[in-house]
């Protein structure tokens, strides 16, 4: 076991308060024995190591700077915020992290006072953060508001919303841009901290106040043309032309590894009195002080726990099944093989997705928006327009940011557009905020949608298969995250016959009607229920649109009870059961329905397991279930005869 890192100053630091009479050497030991800290946590318990570590000293020193939490600290995405929560409070559960009952994996206003909002999407600091200044404003407060974005959450169109906005009014704002990839700017260094020093501090900007007064008095054009020469000349000597054109006054770009750098320039923000918002741009890297991670192609963005020293990472187990995400890569790859028509898009997500083993195979075929959900479905629905077969992969609770893009460009043209929905169900360590809950409702009540959910990985590669084959219409296919149950794949995959479910075990009392990976669980209660002499009949529906209406009204006339599964929300397949069981008043002549679906609130971060146990979508709730709609003398349910 690898000795946990000495930290004697870091020992010292319950709350930010704590560090803020540090000397910048104890502040510079303090971010060494911080990362320390984080690595030897993360090694722990898995998550997101490299972007914590890339902003060590940037934690520190806006914690030393700033006076948390009356001054408001916004991380964007949460992806980074280790670091930011080992120093406010939450050391001693650190090794909780994305944990059964420990701490969240990204900020949670309900965890504590130093997480003024909460972030596990990205690009929303900068909108939550003007409406706090905005809000700070209407009552006359002097507290400041910074958000920290990363260069990658700036790819997303609504940073740039918030930051119009933000440019056209008159609130004090900071926003730190995290550059650790774009290399938007030039080469940091000596020259560039000494300019960000300078046009950050206070005389310089009293020159420029000076300066644009006295051009005031002068005819309008000469005061626009003397504006402009001042905004020409930062920007040509710092890279911020593009910051300075939407209304912020543009810092940067400074070394984020430098508390040299960083501390100066952002007590000069601090201290600023210019109305229009600012931007610090600093620059980072992922990893930083780690050399696995520095050495890592994606900078260990997301790790299963680690041996420190090594930097190895744990495995599954040997002989583990394919993930689905990795079946789903693999069947579209074989069907594009068959099909030069076929592309692929992601939203920043290819390996999440699955979509890098696709662009090994075909470069040119696969297309990377960048955090841009809504822009990838419009992107998609265009493509189709012109006789492409766009197979769109995001993941269920990304989908949601490009909602109306899917009802707009996509539905109500019929546009045949793929949706392969990645990390449907619950998720595990990553919580509420990225649980695949919904989907099935809010794609279910489109018009001409064709919804499927794979039961298995053998069903998810026929689903493929049937996507591509869908010319006329929209349809999308959802599969969980995490390892198949080791089914045998089809060596040839045929598309399924739309809108038709199959039978897998028949019985004569009770009928359980699967929608997605709960088929196993189903299967599993099954033959629990025949131990309590209860004849069970079990199906996949496979589609929850167009719904088998045949499927449904066989269960409904042939059992005492009829029960649905799904790994969804309310308003998801089990409506569109009872919506039809209703609508041809199969309900009238005693049929007991008990739909399953995931509880109505936002679950808490576990394991998968864990997690579908408290939904109470096992086997043993399966059975719980169908014997309290058959009541006390199930046996004599068993008995009864079915109905004609």
């Amino acid at each position: 076991m690898t000795p946990k890192p000495a930290t004697p100053l870091l020992d010292r630091v319950r709350v930010p308060a704590d560090l803020r009479n540090f000397s910048a050497a104890q502040l510079r030991q303090l971010a060494d024995e911080l990362r320390a800290e984080t690595i030897d946590a993360v090694s722990v318990t898995g998550g997101h190591l490299g972007a914590s570590l890339g902003v060590v000293e940037l934690t520190v020193a806006l914690h030393h700077i700033f006076d948390t939490p009356r001054d408001r600290l916004i991380w964007d995405v949460g992806h980074q915020a280790y670091p930011h929560k080992i120093l406010t409070g939450r050391r001693d559960r650190i090794r909780t992290l994305r944990q059964g009952g420990g701490l969240s994996g990204f900020t949670k206003r309900s965890e504590s006072e130093y997480d003024p909002f909460g972030a596990a999407h990205s690009s929303t600091s900068i909108s939550a953060g003007l409406g706090m200044a905005v809000a700070r404003d209407l009552v006359g407060d002097k507290n400041h508001v910074v958000c920290v974005i990363g260069d990658g959450a700036m790819s997303a169109g609504m940073a740039y919303e918030a930051m119009n906005n933000a440019g056209a009014m008159k609130s004090r704002l900071i926003v730190v841009l995290n550059d650790n990839d774009m290399s938007i700017a030039p080469p940091v260094g000596a020259m560039s901290a000494y300019l960000s020093r300078l046009i950050s501090s206070r005389p310089y900007q009293s020159l420029r106040h000076l300066a644009r007064d006295v051009a005031k008095r002068f005819p309008r054009p000469i005061e626009r043309a003397a504006k402009r020469a001042e905004e020409f000349t930062r920007g040509f000597l710092t890279g911020g032309t593009l910051f300075e054109e939407m209304g912020f006054y543009y810092v940067g770009p400074i070394d984020g590894h430098n508390l040299d750098h960083l501390l100066p320039v952002l007590r000069n923000v601090r201290e600023a009195d210019d109305e229009k918002p600012i931007l610090v741009h600093v620059v980072t890297q992922k990893g930083k002080g780690y050399a696995p991670a520095e050495a890592a192609e994606d900078k260990y963005h997301g790790v299963a726990k680690f041996n420190v020293v090594t930097g190895e990472q744990a495995k599954g187990p040997a002989g583990a099944p394919p993930t689905y995400t990795r079946v789903f890569a693999n069947a579209l790859i074989a069907e594009a093989e068959k099909d030069e028509r076929i592309v692929a898009v992601t939203a920043a997500m290819p390996s999440g997705t699955g979509l890098d083993l696709f662009a090994r195979r075909f470069p040119k075929r696969i297309f990377d928006v960048g955090i841009a959900e809504q822009h990838a479905v419009t992107f998609a629905a265009g493509m189709a327009t012109e006789g492409f077969k766009p197979f769109c992969a995001i993941y269920s609770t990304f989908l949601q940011r490009g909602y109306d893009q899917v009802v707009h460009d996509v539905a109500i043209q019929s546009l045949p557009v793929r949706f392969a929905i990645d990390r449907a169900g619950l998720v595990g360590a990553d919580g509420q905020t990225h649980a695949g809950s919904f989907d099935t409702a809010y794609l279910g009540c489109l018009p001409g949608f064709v919804l499927m959910a794979a039961a298995d990985e053998a069903e998810l590669v026929r689903m493929v298969a049937t996507a591509r084959a869908i010319d006329d219409r929209p349809s999308a296919f959802r599969y969980p995250r995490g390892e198949g149950l080791g089914v045998a794949l089809p060596e040839t995959a045929e598309p399924l016959e739309i809108g038709r479910g199959r039978i897998l075990r028949e019985g004569g009392t009770v009928a359980i009607l699967s929608y997605g990976t709960r088929l196993a669980e189903a299967l599993k209660a099954a033959d629990d229920l025949g131990a309590h002499g209860l004849s069970t009949t079990v199906a996949d529906a496979r589609f929850a649109k167009p719904l088998d209406v045949d499927l449904v009204r066989r269960l409904a006339r042939e059992h005492a009870v009829l029960i649905t599964i799904e790994e969804g929300s309310v308003g998801g397949f089990s409506s569109f059961v009872l919506h039809q069981l209703a609508t041809e008043g199969l309900l009238d002549h005693g049929l007991k329905v008990r739909p399953m679906v995931l509880p109505d609130r936002f679950q808490e971060h576990d394991t998968p397991k864990a997690q579908y146990e408290e939904a109470g979508l096992t086997a043993k709730h399966i059975v719980a279930t169908a014997l309290a709609a058959l009541g006390a003398d199930a046996a004599a349910a068993a008995m009864r005869p079915a109905r004609a």
